[in-house]
């Protein structure tokens, strides 16, 4: 099963704790779309026939396109990959850039899921964060989706926002159970030196993440969702069973995917592969030559430890049996000798080969991961 992501890096605003690549300069849109369908032409063999279950429409802000330019794109890759019949095809929004209307037309054009980007149903925390939305346009979008029958889409709250008490946590959660929706992506607020929230944390300007107080949201979050019936199938995301996201299910269970777009990630097994952060440089070259591409070939040692990191963020953890098999007895034998001391301390459970981090292991995954890489 493999998955394609598409890369819209055009926002209205950017978010203070935003660090991912993106323009507030919408002006090249339309030249924008075009190199995509060139690129995605292009670029047919990365994958080669393997049958494409996920599409997922990332930025960015997605939902800025028109429904016109959504069903341009996926037509291109309709004619160019072995799509699925029933294909999963996720579009990220911004609860202000989209209402009932938008919403109808997207689906018409083959959108299925919408992922939103709601954050935080405080208007004090939203405020913190830059974010244009506020709490009651967010809680009419989400009648929007459920109005229009998005049936599998999913929400974003970010916890550890200084704002953010235990109190409004609760209550935060309260709202998404309320939705009735079935799946939860929640993140830990982390603050990178490059955005402008990190620059006014180090002006002292702006108030800093507390590490206790994100840890408390966290253990809240695990067992609230667990008391509603929700799987916490991957660190960050959260479902109700048979409500998985399929297309970031790709990532962590070492599937192919193809990225499409300025920034996009591509991943066959055998390379890595990334597209250049630049719009300007991305429209003019995309798929005329490969100077937007840079690759990275993956040696044993580089795969093995990417099993490691991505399985170890799961449910389905690290299987001992998959890692002798794939790359040799000294790579499981290296692996069980160094968990051990993870599993005396409770952060690791295992279940017959398999091992798998405990909710408070979830914490520390990074870490864990990377004392156990080659």
């Amino acid at each position: 099963m493999a998955g394609i992501y598409i890369h819209i890096p055009f926002c209205k605003s950017k978010c203070a704790y935003c660090s991912f690549f993106s323009s507030v300069d919408q002006r090249q849109c339309s030249e924008y779309i075009d190199a995509l369908k060139r690129e995605a032409l292009s670029r047919r063999t990365y994958i080669g026939d393997e049958e494409v279950h996920t599409i997922y429409f990332g930025g960015g802000t997605p939902s800025l396109l028109t429904a016109k330019q959504i069903d341009s794109i996926l037509k291109s890759l309709k004619d160019n990959y072995n799509i699925d019949s029933e294909p999963e095809i996720t579009l990220e929004a911004n609860p202000d850039t989209i209402d009932r209307t938008s919403l109808k037309d997207f689906k018409e054009a083959g959108i299925n899921r919408i992922s939103i980007g709601i954050q935080s149903f405080f208007d004090d925390d939203l405020i913190y964060l830059c974010r244009r939305h506020n709490s009651q346009h967010a809680l009419q979008v989400i009648d929007d989706i459920n109005a229009i029958g998005f049936s599998k889409s999913t929400l974003d709250l970010i916890y550890g926002i200084p704002t953010l008490t235990d109190e409004k946590w609760n209550k935060n959660l309260d709202i998404f159970f309320s939705t009735g929706m079935k799946h939860l992506s929640a993140y830990a607020l982390t603050i990178e030196n490059n955005t402008v929230l990190g620059q006014s944390i180090a002006k002292g300007t702006a108030k800093a993440v507390n590490e206790d107080e994100s840890i408390r949201h966290y253990e809240i979050l695990t067992q609230r969702t667990e008391q509603q019936g929700f799987i916490h199938y991957e660190i960050s995301n959260f479902a109700m069973p048979g409500h998985y996201s399929k297309h970031n299910s790709i990532y962590w269970t070492g599937g192919n995917y193809l990225g499409l777009g300025a920034a996009a990630h591509s991943y066959n097994g055998i390379s890595r592969q990334w597209n250049v952060s630049n719009i300007k440089q991305y429209i003019k070259t995309a798929g005329v030559s490969n100077s937007i591409i840079e690759k990275e070939s993956l040696s044993l040692n580089d795969r093995y430890n990417e099993y490691v990191m991505t399985s170890l963020r799961t449910s389905f953890g690290c299987d001992t049996e998959q890692i002798r098999n794939s790359f040799g007895n000294e790579y499981a034998s290296h692996f069980e000798r160094l968990i051990k001391k993870y599993l005396d301390t409770g952060m690791v459970k295992k279940k017959n080969s398999t091992f798998i981090l405990s909710n408070h292991g979830m914490l520390f995954a990074d870490g864990i991961a990377a004392e156990l890489f080659i």
